[in-house]
């Protein structure tokens, strides 16, 4: 290595806003942190969930009893049901050209 061009390595403070102080080695004599492990609630088990402004309830009163889509098209009926309704409908289209013929 160089002289001369690399910072000094010395000892620091790491300093948290909850008051916790971390000693070890850096090129800076301190640091200031606004969050540790030591209150972070990932390490302390602590979760808090916050809503802010209400937007949990404001979403599920306008997206809450929506169907969910899945993105397939619904099943089509069988071709027996197909069969069926041509049929009905065939038959209803010769009863009215009947009915308009004997007028």
């Amino acid at each position: 290595m160089k002289k001369a061009i690399h910072p000094a390595f010395q000892e620091s403070v790491f300093a948290c806003a909850c008051g916790n102080e971390i000693q070890t080695r850096s090129t800076k004599p301190e640091y200031k942190l606004e969050i540790c492990s030591g209150c972070h609630p990932f390490f302390t088990g602590k979760q808090k969930l916050i809503d802010s402004a209400g937007r949990v309830e404001r979403f599920m009163k306008k997206y809450g009893d929506m169907p969910i889509s899945t993105g397939k098209k619904p099943a089509k009926a069988g071709k027996k049901a197909d069969v069926a309704e041509k049929a009905a409908r065939t038959k209803k289209q010769q009863d009215s050209s009947k009915i308009k013929a004997s007028k």
